[in-house]
């Protein structure tokens, strides 16, 4: 039974997970507590373009998987577009109050239904700067994921993601922050596209003084120009969305 105590025993057991084999090993067993037949953890790339670019683990048929991948589902699948749009998770019979339906939609839920996949669930895993991903588990057709089940899915997602993430990316874990706090202030400044006058009257700087914390940070990064750096500095998460909004 999907019990509170059921998900803190398996956030632990994904945490200890040191392969890709015992991750999925623990989301099969995810599944036969749910219920459910299939999981999919993945980010939501066209992994035919580029297969070393994300992190996927997941026991769907081996047809579908291929017809998916054929057809570069990865980024446009109705389910993963629902989950872009979505914080909490939600059911697939749901997913429309996330995003409008768009023409070859029914095809792909067809096409799934032919290979054994019916209705499901979904939980986003997204971090800014990388790329979108989520977490889904999903059951024969004729059976329909319970509310119960996703409040479940939700207490595991994220950490099953981020154990998937840190098994493909394992330095990851260890880059700390790159940039100093001026190096910081200069670089949200100017990707808000103040120049360099007002970024430096803002923070009480000179112009040259400025340009040398934007130097030093492109310098940090290895970074070629202004755009490179905030794109790195938002991936390793040294600066955020929000801080770039924000006024």
């Amino acid at each position: 039974m999907p019990t509170i105590d059921a998900a803190h025993a398996f956030e632990l057991e994904f945490a200890r997970a040191k392969t890709r084999a015992e991750l999925a090993d623990l989301l099969r067993e995810a599944c036969a507590l749910m219920g459910c037949a299939w999981f999919a953890l993945s980010h939501h790339l066209d992994f035919l373009a580029a297969p070393d670019k994300g992190v996927r683990v997941h026991n769907y048929p081996e047809e579908w998987a291929y017809w998916f991948d054929q057809n570069r589902l990865g980024p446009s699948d109705p389910v993963h577009r629902a989950s872009q749009r979505s914080r909490a998770g939600f059911l697939w019979h749901d997913m429309r109050r996330y995003d409008a339906p768009r023409p070859g939609d029914e095809t792909i839920l067809a096409e799934a239904e032919r290979h054994g996949i019916g209705d499901g669930l979904t939980v986003p895993a997204h971090i800014p700067g990388d790329a979108h991903g989520s977490v889904s588990f999903a059951w024969r057709p004729g059976c329909a994921a319970e509310p119960d089940a996703l409040q479940f899915a939700r207490m595991i997602g994220g950490a099953a993601f981020e154990a998937a993430d840190s098994i493909a990316n394992p330095d990851r874990m260890h880059i700390g922050p790159r940039l100093t706090n001026r190096q910081r202030q200069c670089l949200i400044r100017a990707a808000q596209g103040n120049p360099i006058w007002r970024i430096g009257r803002h923070l009480d700087l000179s112009p040259d003084t400025v340009r040398e914390h934007l130097r030093n940070a492109r310098l940090r990064y290895g970074a070629n120009g202004g755009i490179m750096l905030t794109v790195r500095a938002l991936y390793d998460g040294d600066i955020s969305f929000v801080d770039i909004a924000r006024r």
